[in-house]
């Protein structure tokens, strides 16, 4: 059995080289960026943070917009995995481990951009237990560092174990992957609770300290998820041979249209709330939808994140409209564009403005800290890339464990 596994382990490993032209253009294209990236990020941990565009007043910016965009991303994972899994649905169920290795890319970015937003990541040893103070259960920060590296942990072995009992050729045995399947579920919410209990604690920021918060970003993950594992599976079912039925994406759209009239319900509850009855504490809100004091760099960022939503709300809600595949990916990635809008820079930035001594410094990335998200983003694309490279073969049974023996070593693969 041991042998067995190292035999897979290396053929993966052969497989991974192994493609057509339009396979090494692009992840030749995407290892470029990553070293772009990567260059960019040496120059930050040589210079420091100053060569970003967060201050002493905005402490938290694309880095941290990106990774709260990201966790919802991958929590998404679970909109396929409980109809899958729990209620049998057949359709998803045939792409299910798609979305799972989907949340594995996602929690991986994530972890890359808490990493570069940390100003001296060397010294990050002070949290590990054991050698440093963990603080846990008392640090939110700490629950957070738990929920995150036990999803990736999860959902490695779910799609690990799945992977390789497809390569054996052996119906999986459901002991060793369900009660994981299911302690997922609750993580995979769990994550993004977490992430926004994160900011709903920080009492001195008055916009983020909100009930609302933690249902907005549940909302805005089950909209941007889906709908970006809609587009990805018809990208996947164009350029390789594994099936993807139709009934699957139409159920991703449903989830889409629904979340989205969700979140955009969540954004006007909370509008309702900030400007009804006006006090001090909306201050952020105020900035971020109509300026303050002569700042208004997020105004047309947020308006215009609102408008798309609402344009792809509307293509979702006309069925002759969401039933045509070209208008159904514009409105996925209108949604998709304009939560990464609201959720990032306009809930992340606009926390900050104004500063609780009443400060207006905004906030703007460099051009070195834009190319280190641009390298990460890359990283995680790449990441997916070649996990669909593996699993693809894996699942269409063209890649097994019988032709170990046989065809080793006639058969590149």
């Amino acid at each position: 059995m041991i042998r067995d596994y190292i035999i897979f382990l290396w053929r993966v490993y052969r497989l991974s080289f192994y493609g057509n032209k339009k396979y090494y253009t692009w992840m030749t294209f995407l290892t470029l960026i990553v070293f772009t990236g990567a260059y960019s990020y040496v120059n930050q941990f040589t210079h420091g943070l100053a060569i970003t565009g967060m201050t002493n007043q905005v402490s938290w910016g694309l880095y941290i917009a990106n990774f709260t965009f990201l966790v919802g991303l991958a929590a998404a994972a679970v909109m396929l995995v409980i109809p899958a899994y729990v209620y049998h649905n057949k359709p998803l169920h045939d792409v299910v481990i798609l979305g799972e290795l989907l949340a594995i890319a996602a929690i991986v970015m994530c972890l890359l951009f808490v990493n570069v937003d940390l100003g001296r990541p060397d010294r990050f040893w002070h949290l590990m237990p054991v050698i440093g103070k963990f603080n846990f259960p008392v640090s939110m920060l700490s629950w957070d560092v738990v929920v995150l590296i036990g999803y990736l942990m999860l959902n490695v072995h779910i799609c690990g174990y799945l992977l390789y009992a497809n390569y054996l050729g052996k119906k999986p045995t459901p002991l060793i992957y369900i009660p994981f399947v299911f302690i997922a579920i609750f993580w995979a919410v769990s994550i993004h609770t977490v992430t926004a209990f994160l900011y709903i604690s920080l009492s001195g920021r008055p916009f983020w300290n909100a009930a609302i918060v933690a249902p907005r970003f549940i909302g805005s993950a089950f909209t941007a998820g889906p709908g970006f594992m809609f587009i990805t599976f018809q990208i996947i079912r164009h350029y390789t041979n594994y099936k993807i039925s139709d009934e699957a994406l139409r159920l991703l759209r449903q989830i889409v249209t629904i979340s989205l009239l969700v979140n955009l319900f969540l954004v006007g509850c909370e509008v309702f709330k900030e400007f009804y009855a006006e006090s001090a504490h909306s201050s952020s809100a105020r900035y971020l939808f109509f300026g303050l004091h002569g700042h208004n760099m997020l105004v047309p960022w947020i308006w215009f994140a609102i408008f798309i939503e609402s344009i792809a709300a509307l293509i979702f809600l006309v069925p002759p409209f969401a039933r045509k595949m070209p208008l159904a990916n514009i409105a996925c990635f209108l949604s998709i564009t304009g939560i990464w809008i609201e959720k990032g820079p306009g809930m992340v930035v606009s926390g900050f403005v104004p500063t609780p001594l009443g400060e207006v410094v905004e906030y703007f990335p460099t051009l070195y800290e834009s190319l280190v998200c641009i390298g990460i983003w890359a990283f995680g694309a790449l990441l997916y890339s070649w996990m669909i490279h593996l699993a693809i073969p894996i699942l269409s049974g063209r890649f097994r464990h019988k032709q170990t023996r046989q065809a080793l070593q006639q058969t590149p693969c």
